[in-house]
């Protein structure tokens, strides 16, 4: 593992999008936001996602890579609120009053930082708006360090049924070295105010932070255990100071070594499988009764910038708020990433700043990329049927090499033939490796990407 290590741990895309959002450019204005919102009504997925940017947290984090602000005087908040009403206001009369929510996610910065009066108006526009598919999934992001029990209680009759909770490690020293509170309520507590209402409950783990060991982190993954958990995350900590300066100040501790960043995931992974647990994807982990599972083992994985969804859930995304990006069938839209600027856009039209128009043959290489990456698998003549084109069409659209892939295959990183690309259990840490294998924005690319690990 040390030598594949050296050889694969190398910057790549994390493939949540294709094409990445660093792709994305200026060129792309407000009017080709309205022409692509009027084309996703006759594209697929139909189904409706939407998404919340709120940027706010009363205290920032060392790690976080988001787009988040300092907490605003009250003021500031208002107007951005009346934002985000302003902007649903222009977006949605674009949309089919036929088409359905699949999904609502609220993210940040920390969205309940607001009063959930507010978050509870902007789900009633929507619901008042559009009908639902059976069982939405209706989520939101939460750092429980300030939420007490009236608050949670508040959340569900706001009409929240999942929860993601950042809990990073349960490590005091860790959390105090990243500038992140513990959590306010003893999660026992909260999960019995959540599943009194049978709430899907998330617990969010960040590994590859300073003072974290491979021992400590596996203890944070086993109280999870004890918790039941419906389902865990185990991001890999991106070390980007040239996005975000605050993670500099990480480097004054240390950051672990890279063999002990992969022990950290790997112990974990092991003990969850222990427990029953089964791996989503890269960093997810649910119950064999989570229809993510489901969707796995019928390689029907899907996933949108909501995260992983199966067939069911998932839909187009429209999104709100400030640096907040719309994932629509042929293109990607995103807001302007200043508050004040965002807010003086609305003003005169759409916030958009950037974007991009996918070619035909980009949308063909985001579907064989996002199926490989969420079922670990590829079978080409599926995708041919998927896509209603022949699997040689499908290959010339991607960046595939037969000699590249014998390369992964020597390695024991993949099983391939003609038919089908599978990635081995012990080779799906560089499951990312493998799609930009595929990708032809990377045979020549000036872009700045993560290490896998």
């Amino acid at each position: 593992m040390t030598n594949l290590l050296k050889k694969y741990n190398i910057p790549v895309p994390r493939y949540t999008s294709y094409p990445p959002a660093n792709y994305f450019n200026e060129s792309f204005t407000a009017k080709d936001y309205e022409s692509a919102l009027y084309d996703s009504n006759t594209s697929d997925p139909q189904h409706l996602s939407f998404y919340f940017h709120i940027p706010f947290c009363r205290h920032l984090c060392y790690y976080c890579g988001c787009n988040s602000f300092a907490m605003a005087k009250q003021d500031k908040i208002d107007q951005y609120i009346s934002a985000l009403l302003k902007e649903m206001d222009m977006v949605l009369p674009y949309i089919n009053k036929q088409r359905k929510i699949a999904q609502i996610h609220y993210g940040g910065g920390t969205p309940t930082t607001l009063p959930v009066a507010i978050l509870k108006r902007l789900n009633e526009r929507l619901l008042s708006t559009f009908s639902t598919i059976d069982k939405p999934e209706i989520a939101i992001e939460c750092h429980p360090a300030y939420l007490d029990e009236t608050y949670w209680q508040s959340l569900i009759e706001a009409g929240f049924n999942r929860f993601s909770i950042g809990i990073q490690d349960f490590d005091e020293k860790v959390l105090k070295v990243s500038n992140r509170k513990l959590s306010l309520l003893p999660l026992e507590i909260i999960f019995q105010i959540l599943r009194q209402k049978n709430a899907g409950i998330n617990l969010d783990f960040l590994y590859g932070l300073p003072l974290q060991t491979a021992d400590g982190f596996v203890k944070s993954i086993e109280k999870t255990i004890e918790l039941q958990t419906d389902r865990l995350v185990t991001f890999s900590y991106a070390h980007v100071p040239w996005v975000n300066k605050r993670q500099l100040l990480l480097e004054k501790t240390g950051l672990p070594a890279q063999e002990e960043k992969s022990r950290m995931y790997e112990q974990a992974r092991e003990i969850l499988n222990q427990a029953g647990y089964q791996a989503i994807g890269l960093d997810h982990f649910v119950k064999p009764s989570d229809e993510l599972y489901t969707a796995l083992k019928n390689r029907q994985l899907h996933r949108n910038f909501q995260g992983y969804c199966t067939r069911r859930t998932t839909g187009q995304v429209y999104a709100f708020g400030v640096t907040a990006i719309s994932q629509l069938s042929g293109a990607y839209a995103q807001n302007s990433k200043s508050i004040d600027d965002y807010i003086a856009r609305l003003n005169q039209g759409f916030a958009t700043v950037k974007g991009y128009f996918l070619s035909k043959d980009e949308q063909i290489t985001r579907e064989v990329i996002e199926t490989l990456m969420c079922n670990y698998s590829l079978d080409w003549q599926d995708l041919s049927e998927r896509l209603a084109l022949p699997v040689e069409n499908i290959k010339q659209a991607t960046a595939y090499n037969t000699a590249r892939f014998q390369e992964f295959a020597a390695d024991g990183i993949i099983f391939f033939d003609k038919n089908r690309i599978e990635i081995k259990p012990e080779g799906r840490l560089f499951v990312r490796n493998v799609a930009a294998a595929l990708d032809k924005l990377m045979l020549h690319t000036d872009k700045t990407f993560s290490k896998p690990i």
